[in-house]
């Protein structure tokens, strides 16, 4: 089966309790917690989250709204790539989580809801692993060439290797794997945020990659999958430049995601070789980016599962 690099449709989760997370801001460098500031961080991001649903939608990207529950306070449930993958086989993925106030995410009632519009063929659930202080967060810590079904994950507290094996045993996916530190030698939290796969081109933060073996093995592995490769530096990646994904529309063109913050680190030349390929569509999410320490890839689970009405 060949599988495509772009999702078909989106889902996402509306946040009720967003704000600064202590259980998450030790290994997430990204996060900026501006203290005071916070107070009205949920409505803000309630108005950051809506405004780009409709930006998406206004784009004939279609977008599966879920709202999250009020009780327990889940203040990352904006990000639900973490906990959750769907793939163009039926497989739905569940994710084990570091924090443990991010565990209470994982919704067996979103699965279910899920299930009405989507083929679920088979449930992969890897959150035991958390009791046992084992972790791998989703398509944060996993960025998957599906077209050529390779795994790349950069090791961190929160991507446990043995994890990334299994998986790829489970999917039948060659797992990739390498360290990355930013530019204060600290791994790379998630490695969604400093290299993003796209049908034809890869976004990567090379210079995180210290190791020149673990530098080789992801060029050539960009090489073989034909991927032009477009690198960044290390303050584009603070600016979540990395953090990209490239989706399709209903008429199936593919547009590139990114926040606005990203779309103005990139220079003139990095836009012009991604829009190359694809139309980019920056989208305004300020407050969730600083105070969550994600940005627009985190806040979306590409939907990948077969529609129902394709039977």
């Amino acid at each position: 089966m060949k599988f495509t690099q772009q999702p078909h449709a989106l889902m996402m989760i509306r946040p009720a309790s967003f704000g600064p997370n202590s259980q998450t801001s030790a290994t997430n460098t990204f996060q900026q917690n501006p203290g005071r500031q916070t107070a009205d961080a949920t409505a803000r991001s309630q108005a950051e989250f809506d405004r780009m649903v409709e930006v998406l939608s206004a784009h004939e990207i279609a977008v599966h709204v879920f709202d999250d529950t009020a009780s327990p306070a889940k203040p990352d449930a904006v990000f639900p790539n973490n906990w959750i993958s769907l793939h163009e086989d039926g497989t739905v993925v569940l994710y084990p989580m570091m924090a443990e106030n991010r565990r209470t995410e994982r919704s067996a009632d979103i699965v279910d809801q899920l299930k009405r519009d989507f083929v679920v063929r088979r449930v992969i659930d890897l959150s035991e692993a958390e009791k046992h202080g084992s972790y791998l967060e989703g398509t944060g810590s996993v960025v998957f060439d599906h077209a050529n079904k390779i795994a790349y994950a950069c090791r961190s507290p929160r991507t446990d290797e043995a994890l990334v094996k299994r998986l790829c045993d489970e999917l039948g996916y060659k797992p990739v794997i390498f360290n990355a530190v930013d530019e204060n030698n600290i791994a790379v939290y998630h490695t969604n945020v400093m290299m993003c796969i796209g049908a034809k081109f890869a976004v990567i933060c090379l210079d995180a990659v210290k190791d020149e073996n673990d530098q080789d093995v992801l060029l050539e592995s960009f090489s073989a999958a034909e991927k032009k490769v477009i690198a960044i530096s290390f303050a584009q990646m603070r600016a979540f430049a990395g953090n990209m994904i490239e989706v399709f529309t209903h008429d199936h063109e593919p547009v590139v995601l990114l926040s606005e913050t990203a779309f103005q680190s990139l220079l003139p030349g990095q836009v012009n070789a991604i829009s190359q390929f694809a139309e980019m569509l920056p989208l305004q999410i300020n407050t969730i980016e600083n105070v969550g320490g994600g940005s627009v890839r985190c806040m979306v689970a590409g939907i990948h599962l077969p529609r129902q009405n394709q039977l």
